[in-house]
């Protein structure tokens, strides 16, 4: 399964360290054991117009930090139980991480979210795209799993281009654009969209690397999965990254930070989220939020892994209006 390890998996927690290429595939695997036969009635995802914006409000929750906050507590995942949390929060979907190396577990993943209540909505994956042998492969590995998500219900691929030890060059990043807009397209083309994430590394030396895979590629081809905090943090403040991109927005990941450390739930602090809620609104951007309630040294953890994201869900009801 592809992957990538970045700034935050290194720093994740005071517990014994994991990288996020390791929880991929501990994951995978909770998924595989617990996947069950699918129901006969299957939710349908959230309607879009045929400009692609969604009609209509879906909340999800990432499987990243409900991972990090087992391993704070020398648990196993229960993925099972994250999902039957959510559904009972008020949740719609559960994101977790696309399942290149075995391709069926995507659509068994889909099975099992429609049994607890929840619908298929968005996944999330690593590739690397920025040398040419390589990023063709990527692409083609991707598309072969996107194929199953999308039979199964999924409509949205989150993509972090992989890192490096260093900044990548021009031609790197060039290869890099012309692979996302290829994997774009193809998603296009099963009914799918494509929004890359970022993490640290693409925002380095002024966000050069974010900058340049949005101003080399077409905004119906390669959409954004915006991170609203991790691009705060790489010096891209909210609106004005909303002014410039926002008209790709797919879906959202949100987090909050209270003097630059990771918060505990989904609240007031750093980010102001109702400007970017506001924005949201008036300019009509999809909206499937994913909150990602994740965990680095100095996080404060005052109540349980469950009634934080219950309070979070209350915070995206509030703020977003759902």
């Amino acid at each position: 399964m592809n992957s990538m390890i970045t700034k935050a998996d290194a720093a994740s927690c005071r517990f014994p360290r994991r990288t996020r290429r390791q929880f991929l595939g501990q994951t995978a695997i909770v998924l595989a054991v617990a996947a069950i036969e699918p129901p006969a009635t299957l939710l349908s995802s959230a309607a879009e117009s045929p400009s692609g914006k969604v009609k209509g409000t879906l909340v999800g929750s990432n499987i990243y930090g409900w991972g990090q906050y087992a391993q704070r507590d020398h648990k196993s995942l229960d993925v099972e139980g994250v999902m039957s949390a959510l559904r009972d929060a008020g949740y719609d979907y559960l994101e977790s991480f696309l399942d290149i190396g075995r391709p069926e577990e995507n659509g068994r993943f889909a099975d099992q979210l429609r049994a607890k209540g929840l619908q298929p909505i968005s996944l999330y994956t690593g590739a690397r795209l920025h040398e040419g042998g390589e990023a063709k492969d990527a692409v083609g590995k991707v598309l072969t799993a996107a194929k199953v998500c999308q039979q199964a219900g999924f409509s949205v691929l989150c993509c972090n281009p992989d890192p490096i030890d260093r900044e990548k060059t021009d031609d790197e990043l060039r290869t890099q654009a012309s692979a996302l807009t290829d994997l774009g397209e193809d998603l296009n083309s099963l009914g799918m969209k494509l929004g890359v994430h970022q993490h640290m590394p693409a925002m380095a030396n002024h966000a050069r690397e974010f900058h340049y895979e949005f101003r080399h590629t077409k905004p119906g081809v390669v959409g954004w999965c915006y991170d609203v905090h991790w691009v705060w943090k790489g010096g891209v403040m909210p609106l004005d990254g909303l002014k410039e991109y926002g008209e790709r927005v797919v879906t959202w990941h949100l987090r909050q930070s209270r003097d630059g450390i990771w918060w505990e739930e989904l609240d007031n602090g750093d980010i102001d989220y109702v400007a970017v809620a506001k924005y949201a609104k008036e300019h009509k951007l999809a909206r499937r939020f994913t909150v990602e309630l994740a965990l680095e040294p100095g996080t404060k953890i005052t109540r349980s892994v469950v009634e934080n994201h219950r309070r979070s869900r209350e915070f995206v009801r509030r703020v977003f209006e759902t």
